[in-house]
Parts: C-alpha cells; sequence; structure tokens
C-alpha cells in the first residue's frame, strides 16, 4: 500500500484495522474477467499429480483470483480510485506427517508441478523435527461443484462513473444538511477460488463482499470543538443491488434513529448523521456510573467480535496464536466444567452459510462443507471454532469448516466464522424492551475500544448515545463507553429482542495471525439489554 492510501485510510478511521495486500494495479475493466475453469482443473490435477508422485500423501491446491476495487472521496473530490488484481496458486501438501506449503503465479503446469514438489520437499524437512503427526479429520470428496454468493447486481461490472456520482451525491447532501466535512468510501471485493484436493474435492467459488463506510464532521463555531458521526450500515455479502436503498431494507427505531438490513440508503444516513453530529456538539457529557444498557447490533456486532469470536478461536485458546490482542481466557477446562459464559438468554451460534453475511460461502479453503453450530447454548460455554487438523484436540469427527486464507500465496488457518447472538424467543419489540427501564442508555454504532491480552477484560465506545429515563428517551448524550468483564457482561444480559429485529454488523477488515491475513466476518444480533453495567466518562480536558 502507497503512504497516500494508508493516510487516507487512517483518516477515515481505518489505519488502524488490518488492511489486506493490494496487489497488482489494473484497469477497472479487468475487474470483469475470470479464468476458465476447465483451465483451472487441469492446473489443479498436474499439481495434485506432482506432489503424490514426490511422496506426499495428501495434497489440496488453491487457485485463486482476488480482486479489489477502492474508490475514496471527500466532500466534493475524489481521491482515489484503485483497482486491483491478485492471481497465483497454493499448494499446501502432508509428507510424512507433517505441513509443506508452496506457491506461485506462474500459471503453466510446469509452474505448478514445480511449487508442488517444493511444498513436498518442505514437509519433508519439516517432519525431521515434528514431534506428532497431522491428523486431519475425514472429508468426503465432492466432484466438480460450484458455489456462487447469490447477488443481483455484480459491482466489478458497475461503471466506476456511477459509483462516485454516488459517493460525491452522498457527500453533497451531507454538507448541505450541516456537515463541514465527510470522506466516504466504497470498498468491494471479489475472490474467485477453486480448490482441488487428493479427497476428490474440485470446487469453484465467486465470492463478493461490499461495504460503503464514511464518516461525517460537525464543527462548534463558536467553541472550535467538533464532533463526528460514522455510517450506521454493516459491510455485506451482496453484491451491488445493496446500495440501490431498497425501503424494505429500512427499519425505523426508537429516538429518530434508521438501521438498514439488506439495502442501503447512504444518502439518507449522510443527511441524518450530519444531523446528528450537530446534535451532539450540543449534548450534554455522560454522568460516569452504572447503567442499563440497550444496545443496537451496530455496537453489540464488536463486542461479540473481540469477546466472544476471538476468544473462541481453538488456535488462541491453545496458545498457538497471540498475535492481534493474545490469546484466550476460555481455556479448554472451562467447556469440559461448564462454564457459565452469561446468562440463560444467552445463545451464541457459528455459521457460515447465513445469507447476506461476509463470511458465506459453500466450502472453506479445506474443502469443507458449511454449516452452523452452537458455541454458548442457554449460557454455559459448549464448542469452539476448530479446522480439520484441530478437530481431533476437541474430540470431534469433523472440522467446523472454518479454514480461510486471504490470498492464494497465504496458508489457510482457523478464521473466526460469523458468530452471532441469537435472538429471544418471546416476542419483544425495541419499543417494548426502553419501555421497561428507569436509567440506562441507548447506544448506535462502532467506536472506539479496547481489550485486554486474554480478551477478558475490554472497554467499548459507540457513535450514538441516548439517555433512558423511566422508560422513555430523554435526549443524546456524549462521551460514552462502557466497561466489561466478558462473563459478567454477559451474565447481566437480562433481554433480547425478538427475530424481527435481528441485524447483522461486521468486520471488513479483520486482522489475526504472523505474517498477518485478513477476513471479513458477521455478527448478528437482535437489540439487547445489560443490567448494572460500568460507564465511563470519555472526556478529555486539554485546559
Amino acid at each position: 500500500m502507497h503512504r497516500r492510501d494508508f493516510l487516507i485510510l487512517g483518516g477515515l478511521g481505518l489505519g488502524g484495522l488490518a488492511l489486506p495486500p493490494f496487489g497488482r494495479v489494473i484497469a477497472a475493466e479487468q475487474l470483469q474477467s475470470t479464468l476458465d475453469v476447465a483451465f483451472k482443473k487441469r492446473l489443479a490435477d498436474t499439481a495434485l499429480e506432482a506432489a503424490t508422485g514426490a511422496g506426499a500423501d495428501y495434497c489440496d491446491v488453491r487457485i485463486g483470483r482476488y480482486l479489489q476495487q477502492s474508490l475514496m472521496t471527500r466532500e466534493d473530490k475524489v481521491e482515489n480510485v484503485i483497482n486491483t488484481e491478485s492471481t497465483g496458486v497454493g499448494i499446501r501438501v502432508i509428507a510424512n506427517g507433517a505441513w509443506g506449503f508452496a506457491a506461485t503465479s506462474t500459471l503453466t503446469e510446469a509452474g505448478v508441478a514445480q511449487a508442488a514438489r517444493q511444498a513436498t520437499a518442505i514437509a519433508k524437512a519439516n517432519a525431521k523435527i515434528q514431534t506428532e503427526p497431522v491428523q486431519l479429520a475425514p472429508v468426503t470428496g465432492v466432484g466438480e461443484v460450484s458455489w456462487r454468493t447469490p447477488i443481483r447486481k455484480n459491482a466489478m461490472k458497475v461503471p466506476v462513473k456511477e459509483k462516485v456520482d454516488l459517493l460525491l451525491g452522498v457527500n453533497a447532501a451531507a454538507m448541505n444538511a450541516g456537515a463541514d466535512f465527510i470522506a466516504s468510501r466504497m470498498f468491494l471485493v471479489n475472490e474467485q477460488k477453486y480448490f482441488a484436493s487428493t479427497d476428490g474435492s474440485y470446487i469453484d467459488q465467486d465470492v463478493h463482499r461490499i461495504w460503503a463506510p464514511f464518516t461525517v464532521t460537525a464543527i462548534g463555531k463558536d467553541s472550535g470543538k467538533f464532533r463526528t458521526r460514522d455510517g450506521l450500515a454493516p459491510p455485506m455479502g451482496l453484491g451491488f443491488e445493496y446500495l440501490d436503498a431498497d425501503p424494505t431494507g429500512r427499519i425505523e427505531l426508537p429516538g429518530g434513529v434508521v438501521a438498514y438490513t439488506t439495502a442501503y440508503d447512504m444518502r439518507e444516513d449522510a443527511i441524518a448523521a450530519a444531523k446528528q453530529a450537530r446534535e451532539k456538539l450540543k449534548a450534554p457529557s455522560v454522568k460516569p456510573g452504572k447503567y442499563d444498557l440497550v444496545l443496537d447490533p451496530s455496537n453489540l456486532f464488536l463486542t461479540i467480535h473481540e469477546n466472544v469470536g476471538h476468544p473462541l478461536e481453538l488456535d488462541r485458546v491453545l496458545g498457538y496464536e497471540a498475535n492481534y490482542a493474545g490469546t484466550s481466557f476460555a481455556t479448554l477446562d472451562k467447556r469440559e466444567d461448564g462454564f457459565r459464559w452469561g446468562s440463560d438468554i444467552v445463545n451464541f451460534f457459528a455459521d457460515k452459510v447465513q445469507p447476506g453475511s461476509l463470511g458465506a460461502v459453500g466450502f472453506d479453503d479445506e474443502g469443507v462443507k458449511t454449516k452452523r453450530w452452537d458455541l454458548v447454548r442457554e449460557g454455559v460455554l459448549v464448542d469452539y471454532q476448530a479446522t480439520r487438523d484441530q478437530a481431533h484436540i476437541l474430540g470431534k469427527d469433523a472440522s467446523d469448516g472454518c479454514s480461510y486464507a486471504d490470498s492464494w500465496s497465504s496458508v489457510q488457518f482457523q478464521r473466526m466464522p460469523n458468530v452471532s447472538l441469537a435472538p429471544g424467543r418471546e416476542a419483544l419489540s425495541v419499543a417494548d424492551m426502553i419501555k421497561g427501564v428507569e436509567r440506562g442508555i441507548y447506544i448506535h454504532g462502532r467506536g472506539s475500544y479496547s481489550i485486554d491480552q486474554q480478551r477478558y477484560n475490554a472497554q467499548f465506545g459507540g457513535q450514538l448515545y441516548y439517555e433512558i429515563k423511566d422508560g422513555e428517551i430523554a435526549g443524546m448524550l456524549e462521551d460514552v463507553a462502557y466497561q466489561i468483564r466478558t462473563p459478567e457482561f454477559w451474565g447481566a444480559c437480562s433481554a433480547i429482542c425478538d427475530a424481527r429485529d435481528f441485524r447483522l454488523g461486521g468486520s471488513f477488515f479483520d486482522g489475526k495471525g504472523q505474517p498477518g491475513q485478513v477476513s471479513a466476518v458477521s455478527h448478528g444480533s437482535a437489540t439487547t439489554r445489560f443490567d448494572g453495567i460500568n460507564v465511563i466518562n470519555t472526556a478529555r480536558s486539554l485546559g
């Protein structure tokens, strides 16, 4: 990434996120092309034959074409449009009980055969110092199959001018509504992935993701203070139809906040953001203390991500993974002891199948068919996230289907699937939930956060905060952050709205590993209440 692009992303608040490698810059028209499936199968068969001929007991081949388009605007200016492509082959083998991996961007039979032999040689070298052989959970080959993100409009085929016009129109609407500054972006991803293995699978997948974030800034002319409000819509595993502003994807919430599900009116959200940023300039600062919190899914998704999803990654639990905020407090003995993660109404499930989610695929990067499974059931820890070579550690006979690599040149490893809080089973609307709160705060949007090295203690902010007094919204607050200890926080969960309010949030650039890799993952929930949570005032005095 060039320094200019890093600074632009940092200005949007993305500089602290893990960002993917950009690959080779190409023309926008090249984003529409694909590799022939027969050509990919021929390369895969060559690699499989070369690996087994060199002594590999197992081999999988990933032929990937990874496409990205990023558009960056500010007020009435286009700052950058970047189109990138990265294509190559990653080959993973087991020989003498050890893993080996090699990759090549040379898309010829000779090139992939050489990489396969190199991967096998690496595995044999690794075997000399490996203490225990790799144990792979069995997978039945599926033959030649395909899976596509069910999109209606391929964003890569939409002209750049149409996308730029949309962003500049959003900016103009926000400025007319009272914003002093606005930066809007659009990130589009298309992963064209082909997987083949000695198990007998040939899987062709076409995966699409989209995100259109913005940040509005309002400045107090007299005070010189400023407040911002980011967009509230989540990134999604959808096509360009997501930005068509279909009103069926619009939800009006108490306090005048609008949420979005399967369709996003970016212009409407930007106008609201401009007005709310101005309102934040006049909002009183929160008084620290204990409050009942009503957390919108646009806020709660990040708490789920950091303090449920990551600590239940099996490699973190085992101490194999410690990059990006450490390991996990949720050690294996806790599952055996029936560790109480939350109250009886707390049920977390993992999946890679939910339509529209960032994590949805037909098969993971080990050729395992994806599924849904429970992590926490009625408040009790019951399971983790495991790949083929981890399943035996948990006594499982199958992988959970959550292996992923962000590039053909990266080794696939265990990545977080979608992790979601199941909606409440009793009928409950957001308005009715708020009616039952005497002293509380209603929070929307992702804000700053801090987590410890075991995912046990954490602190989260937001974008919008509304005071609740005697069951009614009493006005906006500012400078709010809530502090949690993971099991105590979820133990304080006293109510969850029903499935009518279930919505996705998500992380488009989630980092893990070393060397770092990036994935995208969604987290669903309905609006949820937590009782007696400590809230601090984050205002800073510069005098």
